[in-house]
């Protein structure tokens, strides 16, 4: 059996400030820091002791992890990824979410949001992310999963809808309704072939 706990980073000051973020390395505002750390207190009750974290480059899902880790009190080793990073949303990153629906739409601006293989201007859709995060899980994360590991991923709202996914033989079509909250862990358990036996959510 292996454990996998996936965590999308706390709130950032582009969260708050309703900005498609994608690879702009922004930081995450105290309401983020404290939901990192509630994240840490919610699985410290799980009583589980991680082997090996992954994460993305960028600054808000590494900050996430040090302070779910501080509140843990473990020290595991971490691996640091760009195939982990968030969506690009190309020319959309650093608008208001709000602004650009009225400049070009709420359905427009939805469907590039929420599509699976409709990609913004200048940036990735959900199925390009998919592209490159699922072969890295499956090379890397699934190989450690395969040895019975237990293991933790902090990364972002579109790179774990990829991964979920994919874990959960999601459909284009269901991944498209898929949320995955700030802060808030999501525990797998799963035996020897992969397959997944129970999922819990700590909110």
């Amino acid at each position: 059996m292996a454990t996998l706990v996936l965590v999308r980073h706390g709130q950032s000051l582009w969260n708050l400030e309703n900005r498609f973020t994608g690879w702009v390395d922004v930081p995450l505002t105290a309401k983020g820091e404290a939901e990192a750390r509630s994240a840490g207190t919610h699985l410290k009750g799980t009583g589980l002791t991680f082997d090996v974290a992954y994460t993305s480059v960028l600054t808000r899902a590494n900050e996430t992890l040090r302070l779910l880790l501080e509140e843990l009190g473990q020290r595991p080793p971490i691996i640091r990824d760009p195939a982990l990073n968030e969506r690009d949303y190309g020319d959309l990153a650093g608008l208001n979410k709000a602004e650009t629906a009225k400049r070009y739409g709420e359905d427009q601006v939805k469907i590039w949001r929420r599509s699976y293989d409709v990609s913004p201007p200048g940036g990735e859709s959900l199925e390009k992310t998919a592209q490159r995060t699922l072969p890295f899980f499956d090379r890397a994360i699934r190989g450690d999963l395969s040895e019975g590991k237990t293991v933790l991923v902090a990364a972002h709202g579109n790179s774990l809808r990829s991964i979920v996914m994919g874990l959960e033989n999601l459909s284009p079509q269901e991944v498209v309704a898929l949320e995955i909250a700030t802060g808030v862990p999501l525990v797998y358990t799963l035996d020897a072939g992969g397959k997944i036996t129970d999922k819990r959510v700590y909110d």
